[in-house]
């Protein structure tokens, strides 16, 4: 009997999410992240920084949103919806 199966190229996939510039990315918005949680709460442990409050949590804001942006935009990559689309 013959053999009607048709030969097809071995699969080829592309580990997108396996580079490490994502990770090392994603560890400095982490990082981030923590130094705008942790700037947020100077003024309750250094109690002569009473009257500057409202800008240490501006501060804590602007780098909780640049970290939230940064994280947004890589895993968006890892998922194929960014422009490195090779």
């Amino acid at each position: 009997m013959e053999n009607t199966v048709s030969q097809r190229p071995a699969k080829t996939t592309n580990n997108n999410a396996n580079r490490t510039e994502y990770y090392v990315t994603l560890t400095v918005a982490i990082v981030i992240g923590l130094v705008g949680v942790f700037i947020r709460f100077i003024p309750d442990v250094i109690p002569a920084l009473d009257q500057m409050t409202f800008l240490f949590s501006l501060i804590a804001n602007i780098l909780m949103v640049v970290a939230t942006i940064i994280s947004f935009k890589v895993v968006f990559e890892i998922l194929g919806f960014g422009k490195n689309k090779s």
